[in-house]
């Protein structure tokens, strides 16, 4: 048998329009794409933060700092209620919470009727992560709404001196993620509004049918990939990092600065599924590995 698409031998289903945004007429002239950009998901995501928008720990150091903002249709100005907002950050030494029960800087809240949506937190800090490359404080944030892809995506504060040097911040698509941040009765604040997009959203039965193990062909390396609110997540030692679809049976790591990237692309042949997974990150070698189901 020879190898069959995706779509015609998986039932791939796609529930959206575009991947690219939109255009839209209002009554006087065309109005661009206004899409929230994606950032990087990074390794610390954990699922199932507690329900709370007041993430503050007393004894721990750190200036208090209140986000808030709106969660919009894909329209631009229709609030959207309910939507699910999770935040999480580094402490101020620099250290994720992944493991304990507590959930420390980590916490899920829901817009209200209007859209609108806070925390109450500790300003995070810049931590190195490689010799001579240092991340600028940040925030992480997964916003999800049913109807949308959930939104990914990382959140910056003028005047860090590290904006520059981070591959992620100093992308041209994160420059409305760099962020004023103001002072009000002794607590800083910042305001992050978020516009949902359609994007390529593939059904769980598909999904149900490429989870699992999966061993490299020479090294014997296994990936392990899972289904989570609609996404294709590969697994790793906190919790695991998502991937979008991309069309073409194939699946891409979101965020990314332009240039570098992370796919994944599986093949149907026989009774086998193999996967195809590419990389080029911020050392700038390629890489090319092949998987075969297990």
């Amino acid at each position: 048998m020879k190898r069959r698409d995706f779509a015609k031998l998986t039932g791939l289903s796609a529930i959206a329009i575009t991947t690219t945004g939109f255009i839209k007429f209002n009554g006087q002239s065309y109005i661009g794409d206004c899409e929230t950009t994606t950032d990087i998901l990074g390794p610390f995501y954990r699922p199932d933060s507690p329900v709370r928008n007041n993430l503050v720990i007393n004894d721990n150091a750190g200036d208090l700092i209140e986000l808030s903002g709106v969660v919009r249709h894909k329209d631009c100005s229709t609030p959207y209620k309910n939507a699910k907002i999770e935040l999480w950050h580094c402490s101020s030494d620099e250290i994720y919470d992944n493991d304990s029960d507590e959930y420390r800087y980590r916490g899920t809240t829901f817009c209200d009727e209007n859209g609108n949506y806070s925390f109450t937190t500790q300003m995070p800090v810049p931590y190195k992560v490689a010799e001579g490359v240092t991340r600028p404080a940040h925030f992480h944030m997964m916003i999800s709404a049913p109807g949308y892809q959930s939104l990914v995506t990382q959140i910056y504060f003028v005047g860090d001196p590290y904006l520059e040097q981070d591959a992620s911040s100093s992308s041209m698509h994160a420059k409305n993620r760099i962020l004023e941040v103001t002072t009000q009765n002794d607590k800083m604040k910042v305001s992050f509004d978020c516009n949902m997009n359609d994007r390529l959203l593939v059904s769980s039965d598909s999904l149900s049918k490429i989870i699992g193990k999966y061993k490299n062909d020479k090294t014997g390396k296994i990936y392990e990939f899972f289904e989570k609110d609609g996404l294709l997540w590969k697994k790793n030692e906190v919790f695991g990092v998502s991937f979008n679809y991309a069309g073409d049976n194939t699946f891409e790591y979101v965020g990314f600065p332009e240039g570098m990237y992370r796919t994944l692309k599986f093949h149907f042949e026989n009774d086998a599924i193999t996967l195809h997974f590419e990389a080029l990150e911020e050392d700038g070698i390629k890489r090319s590995e092949f998987f075969t189901k297990v």
